[in-house]
């Protein structure tokens, strides 16, 4: 009868370890995991943006491969309002 007193007991403080463990990687190691790769995905968009910024500024546009496609990128000039105007004059 100790004896399966014991095991009973070693069984139970088993558990009592591993569910611990669960709930110490659920709320504390994990967040930790995530926060880092979100982290790091923001920092390889910055990279990225930066590289197409100064591409854009070095060559005046930038060309992207997308798939089995090319997309060009270029700055976008807004027309000014004396451009609007003389528009409007001529009509």
């Amino acid at each position: 009868m100790a004896n399966r007193t014991n095991v009973l007991i070693t069984v139970l403080v088993l558990v009592i370890v591993i569910l611990a463990g669960v709930m110490l990687y659920a709320f504390v190691v994990q967040p930790k995991i995530s926060g880092y790769t979100v982290e790091k995905q923001s920092e390889g968009v910055q990279i990225a943006v930066n590289y197409i910024l100064a591409q854009l500024q070095q060559n005046g546009f930038v060309q992207i491969q997308v798939g089995n496609q090319s997309l060009i990128l270029v700055p976008y000039q807004p027309p000014t309002t004396e451009a609007s105007e003389a528009a409007v004059a001529q009509q």
